[in-house]
């Protein structure tokens, strides 16, 4: 059976993953004023300044019914199923969409990431890996899914602004983070985003903090793959990660740049590493 790995567009991955893995990727949409783009048609850097020069977020459209019908429909020409994943169903109605759209044919598997960004990846490259095996797809979705609980994903942000305008803080916390030059770190748990640990400092020496934190954290790391996340951090924040996910000895590090669903949502300097803890399990 030839198995298609389908993801929306806030998995996150760079144009070296898709092609690796073959990924098939159905985007998100953007609205910036009276202006609409689908992920990807418009870069970071514009989201930023749209957001700097209006107050305001733009604002992230879920893929809708009609649209993830299409893309199923389009892929189907070419394999016999497809296993979809999409941003945390707790985050988007993307997944929610994505199961109604997979209700038109008998052979999309639609599956709920509980994550966000590159974290969705990882789940992807790991069915991937089995689809290529020639594992069942009931068996891979199964596999899947009992991992998921494993995916360590979380970012370190600099500056707490998108979260205060898109309502994720208040402005007593954004004064108090601003006044202490405090670093948030938000982690996924349970499908949802929330704040665990702050940091204090310069951002390459906060980043340095974090992933040496995170990796103590969560200290059984499927090696075989890491993504290091990130919204158009400084050179030196990324070479700080590298510095510190080198010394655990992954085999794959990929560097990706955050789209527009976390980007919106986070703002610049922002830096994640993503990998599934639960190392020695196939």
């Amino acid at each position: 059976m030839k198995i298609a790995i389908s993801l929306d567009s806030a998995c996150d991955v760079s144009e070296e993953v898709k092609r690796e893995y073959d990924f098939k990727i159905v985007p998100f949409g953007v609205t910036m004023g009276d202006r609409f783009f689908y992920d990807g048609e418009v870069s970071t850097l514009e989201i930023f300044e749209y957001a700097d020069s209006h107050k305001v977020l733009p604002k992230t459209n879920a893929v809708n019914e009609e649209a993830f019908k299409e893309h199923f429909t389009k892929i189907l020409k070419d394999y016999d199923a497809i296993i979809h994943f999409d941003i945390s169903s707790e985050m988007s109605s993307a997944y929610n969409n994505a199961v109604n759209a997979a209700k038109n044919f008998g052979n999309v598997y639609v599956i709920d990431s509980r994550t966000l960004s590159t974290g969705m990846a990882l789940e992807a490259i790991y069915a991937k890996k089995l689809a290529d095996k020639g594992v069942m797809i009931e068996e891979i979705v199964e596999k899947v899914k009992a991992r998921i609980p494993s995916v360590q994903a979380s970012f370190v942000i600099e500056r707490l602004d998108y979260l205060y305008k898109g309502g994720r803080c208040s402005s007593l916390a954004l004064f108090g983070a601003n006044l202490l030059k405090l670093r948030p770190e938000i982690e996924v748990l349970g499908g949802k985003m929330g704040s665990t640990a702050k940091f204090r400092g310069r951002m390459q020496d906060v980043v340095t903090k974090y992933c040496s934190s995170t990796l103590g954290k969560y200290n059984n790391p499927d090696k075989s793959v890491i993504f290091i996340t990130h919204s158009m951090a400084t050179p030196e924040m990324v070479e700080a990660a590298k510095a510190v996910v080198k010394e655990y000895g992954f085999e794959n590090v990929y560097e990706t740049t955050a789209g527009c669903t976390v980007s919106s949502h986070c703002g610049k300097n922002t830096l994640g590493i993503l990998y599934i803890n639960d190392g020695g399990k196939d």
